[in-house]
């Protein structure tokens, strides 16, 4: 009896890790995996196609073999035209994190030598040697601010595919 409870709870363990079945739109750059950028349904996307010339934000409802079922419109994937990935590019939040570091190094850096003034010499000084490493660590903080992947244009090498991944 307790075999039999333990292959019942094995089996039905075991259903649960199948693989479900989940159509996605894929946004590819190249073959490597980490430009490629995902979109399931229940998503928002925002995207600009060739009959509106601005960015719309809309709900990714479900995907056919060639369009892309909206809350409130359809589109083919060829009527796409850009995609906007800020919030959806995995690697805008490396970029973001460089960004953190580098801003969070050069102002503690920056407080750390003025409180070790106050303490040791009894007055606010900077030393002229960290005064130049924290400003390049704020400037490079700040010059690495711009620097993010936006958009998703669908043009040459960058390919929005539609993927159904269904059995029947």
């Amino acid at each position: 009896m307790k075999s039999f409870l333990v292959l019942l709870l094995i089996f039905s363990a075991s259903l649960s890790s199948f693989a479900q079945k989940t159509d996605f739109i894929l946004l590819k750059r190249g073959a490597k995996q980490k430009t490629q950028i995902r979109y399931y349904p229940g998503e928002t996307i925002t995207y600009k196609s060739t009959k509106i010339d601005y960015f719309v934000t809309d709900v990714i409802k479900s995907i056919d073999n060639n369009f892309i079922y909206l809350s409130e419109n359809i589109l083919s994937p060829e009527s796409i035209t850009e995609v906007d990935i800020r919030n959806k590019d995995r690697r805008n939040g490396t970029l973001s994190a460089l960004n953190v570091l580098t801003i969070g190094a050069g102002a503690i850096l920056l407080g750390a030598e003025s409180i070790n003034s106050i303490y040791h010499e009894q007055e606010f000084s900077i030393s002229s040697g960290v005064g130049l490493a924290s400003g390049i660590l704020l400037g490079t903080g700040i010059a690495l601010l711009p620097l993010r992947y936006k958009t998703f244009k669908n043009t040459g090498r960058n390919k929005i595919q539609l993927i159904q991944m269904r059995m029947d």
